[in-house]
Order: structure tokens, then C-alpha cells, then sequence
């Protein structure tokens, strides 16, 4: 089995030759770039599994970056993991309603950036095997084909993220069930987040604006104030299937 390849992307070279060495050791095959055009173009080619990026580049910086691979529908499921030397919640924030899927704040340690990759990765290979089964939920128009790693409403294809993806799954495994923001993190995500509470909401938001009628006034996902969010189980009976 080839080793799973991730793309490390920033200006400062020392970064990446000390991110490099870290996630080589942990036996990653590692591509670098310095700068957002050279990256755009290794994706584009390389595929890669997993993308490490920097926010402040030259050329293309990692917020318009990120906007490009949701795009690009050969790399809009590849999770990617935001290296940013701002401390400001709102930054983090909005990488994640852009699409990242985590963040890591500067200074950081290399073997945090290492134990997020693998959080990462962990949860696509769990996405993309199914021991065998086609696992497909259901709930209302809502549709989950988790082996396949397709989402619909309506019939309609939903572009999601893996994150949002994972957590519109774990909500529609349990459709009604009112999670607290600690319980969907753990579920979802398998791990907790730095800034755990703007870091979920900004994913519900997302996914909101995805498949609400109206994501001011949802109907699917549902705020329960003083504990978190539930999936509506009123829209329809929800039931799994599998396929052989």
C-alpha cells in the first residue's frame, strides 16, 4: 500500500522543512510548495490526499486557495488543515466557512500538526470504507450514500465538505438525538478542537446555508439552546439500507 501523500504549503521554508520532516518520519510521502500558484498547480496534478497550508502567502493566499479546490470537483473532498500565525477567532472562522476543515495557530508544535493529519485521514478512510456495505441513510429528502461518499437532497447532489459531510452523518444516524457541542466534535471529528464551540458552529452554519430553504430559520438542523443541535426527525421516519 503507497503511502498516503500531503501536500505542505508555505512562504517560510524553515515551516515547511520542519513540517516535512515530522510527517515524513511519520511515514507520509510529503510534496512542499512556497507559495499559492505552485500549490494550485501540484494539486492539479498531484492529487493529493491531504493539504497542510499556510493563510498568508504571495501569489494566491490560502483563503482564495481553499475557495478554488471546493470548486474543483476532483478536489473538493480532499481535507485540508489551516496554518495561521493570527490569533484572532475571526480568521479561524472564516477559513472553516471557506471550507478548511481544521486550523493549527503559530507557534505551533510539528507533532500537533501530525496527530491532526492523521485525525484527518483516519476519517476519510473510514468515509471511503464500509467494510463491504453500501451504507445509505435517510432522513426526510436528506440522503447519505456514506460508502460512496455522495450526499443529495431532493436528488439533488449537496457539495459538501468531509467535515460536513461526517457531520451531517453522525446527526442523521441519530435523528432527533439533541447533541452538545463536545458530543458532535467527538462523534463527528474523533478528536476535540482548540476553540471548540466558533469551530462547530461555523460548520452548522455552512451546512445550513447548503441545505436549508431558508438558514435563518432552519428546518433540518435545529438549535437547542443551552445544549447544541439536533436533526429534525419530524421531516420523515428515517431508515439505513444496505446494498451488496
Amino acid at each position: 500500500m503507497s503511502p498516503e501523500r500531503i501536500l505542505v504549503v508555505d512562504d517560510d521554508k524553515e515551516i515547511v522543512r520542519l513540517v516535512r520532516a515530522y510527517l515524513e518520519q511519520a511515514g507520509y510521502q510529503v510534496l512542499t510548495a512556497y507559495d499559492g500558484r505552485d500549490a494550485w498547480r501540484i494539486l492539479q496534478v498531484e492529487r493529493p490526499d491531504l493539504l497542510v497550508l499556510d493563510l498568508m502567502m504571495p501569489e494566491i493566499d490560502g483563503w482564495e486557495l481553499t475557495q478554488r479546490i471546493r470548486r474543483e470537483p476532483a478536489l473538493a473532498a480532499m481535507p485540508i488543515i489551516m496554518l495561521t500565525a493570527r490569533v484572532d477567532d475571526t480568521d479561524k472562522v472564516l477559513g472553516l466557512e471557506l471550507g478548511a476543515d481544521d486550523y493549527v495557530t503559530k507557534p505551533f508544535n510539528p507533532r500537533e500538526v501530525v496527530a491532526r493529519v492523521r485525525a484527518q485521514l483516519r476519517r476519510m478512510r473510514l468515509l471511503n470504507n464500509s467494510g463491504g456495505r453500501y451504507d445509505i441513510l435517510t432522513v426526510g429528502p436528506l440522503r447519505l450514500d456514506v460508502a460512496r461518499h455522495e450526499a443529495t437532497l431532493d436528488g439533488q447532489p449537496l457539495d459538501l465538505t468531509p467535515t460536513e459531510f461526517k457531520i451531517l452523518q453522525t446527526m442523521m444516524m441519530q435523528p432527533g438525538y439533541a447533541f452538545t457541542r463536545a458530543e458532535l466534535i467527538e462523534q463527528a471529528l474523533g478528536y476535540s478542537y482548540e476553540g471548540l464551540d466558533r469551530t462547530l458552529d461555523s460548520h452548522i452554519k455552512n451546512l445550513r446555508r447548503k441545505i436549508e430553504p431558508d438558514p435563518k430559520n432552519p428546518t433540518f438542523i435545529q438549535t437547542v439552546y443551552g445544549v447544541g443541535y439536533r436533526l429534525n426527525d419530524e421531516i420523515d421516519a428515517p431508515r439505513s439500507e444496505s446494498l451488496p
